[in-house]
């Protein structure tokens, strides 16, 4: 079929390519006119110190950080928990939560929108507030709580650390030998050196008091040689449970900082819920259905234009079939 050949269906079928679009379009604008009066608001969160910067502790990081946040804050309003929050602060109904609230980005920034749309315009504002509330709760102030879990397993660590040293020491009758250790092994070597003195300058009675101070000493090294491996394990086990508790405690102070940066007092504005419009609704709900109640005429068309074609072509087939028994009949009719 050439192009012209569409032009003549397209006007022999036009009351279908004008009228299914037509109707559609006029059952769209129907319910959207008819429909009850809808109300919206939109809650502003701008929470720039959550977002970027070098700080250790910060969730968002990178180049990629305002888009992180908007996706994880829209993943966090949806969330199960926060919408049975929502729903219990507000008494609507998760569902309708759910099909109501909007988050969208503005621009490149870290600044969000969120927007709610129902019937009820009392309902709208508490709806931000708490969804904006509950958010941002879950996001960060959850870290806190998981912070606080780290500093306490730290400082469980300290103290048990702590405690098996104070044990082995009682066990052993010794505190602190690797001081000890160390004073004896000095002292030690200072005997030394005055043994040697004392020699050179014929003092055998101070040669004699050296050298028992050097046998005495060389003794309490030997006693506590063996035993220093298992005490400075405890130490090391101590000192890791320090770092680990100081570690613990910086990222908590982050945690909180974090937290108070989220403030929903500091960082939310609600906006004043305000009808929307039908004709903005109507133009967004319309043209859509138009356009595809169009799509819908065309297949329409192809398809009463086949089905005209597959009648006009079995006509003449069934003339043909019909043809030879003519003479026939001819001829019995003649011969009375």
């Amino acid at each position: 079929m050439e192009i012209v050949d569409y032009l003549r269906v397209a006007r022999r079928r036009l009351w279908v390519l004008v009228g299914v679009p037509v109707l559609a379009t006029g059952a769209a604008a129907a319910i959207v006119l008819f429909a009850p009066q809808q109300f919206s608001g939109t809650a502003y969160v701008a929470a720039p110190a959550l977002v970027g910067g070098g700080a250790a502790g910060t969730q968002y990081t990178g180049t990629q950080a305002a888009n992180q946040f908007v996706a994880a804050f829209g993943a966090a309003v949806t969330s199960p928990r926060v919408l049975a929050d929502v729903a219990a602060d507000t008494g609507v109904a998760p569902e309708r939560l759910r099909d109501g609230i909007a988050v969208t980005q503005v621009g490149a920034s870290s600044q969000l929108e969120v927007t709610y749309t129902a019937g009820d315009r009392a309902t709208v504002a508490p709806v931000l507030t708490a969804t904006t509330t509950r958010a941002l709760a879950f996001l960060f102030s959850s870290q806190v709580g998981i912070a606080t879990g780290e500093v306490e397993a730290a400082n469980a660590d300290v103290t048990a650390a702590t405690k098996a040293i104070g044990e082995w020491e009682k066990a052993n009758k010794v505190s602190q030998p690797d001081r000890i250790y160390q004073a004896t092994l000095g002292e030690l070597t200072s005997l030394r050196q005055q043994q040697l003195s004392m020699q050179a300058v014929g003092n055998s009675r101070g040669v004699s008091a050296a050298t028992a101070a050097i046998t005495a000493a060389q003794k309490k090294l030997d006693e506590l040689g063996p035993k220093l491996p298992d005490y400075q394990a405890l130490l090391a086990q101590r000192d890791a449970a320090t770092n680990a508790l100081s570690q613990a405690r910086e990222g908590l102070q982050a945690a909180r900082a974090q937290a108070q940066a989220a403030d929903p007092k500091q960082v939310t504005s609600i906006g004043e819920a305000h009808e929307v419009s039908r004709m903005t609704e109507l133009v967004r709900t319309a043209l859509p259905v138009g356009g595809a109640g169009l799509l819908l005429g065309v297949l329409l068309v192809g398809v009463l234009e086949l089905l005209s074609r597959g009648r006009a072509a079995a006509r003449p087939a069934a003339a043909t079939a019909a043809a030879p028994s003519a003479p026939a009949e001819t001829v019995t009719a003649a011969r009375p």
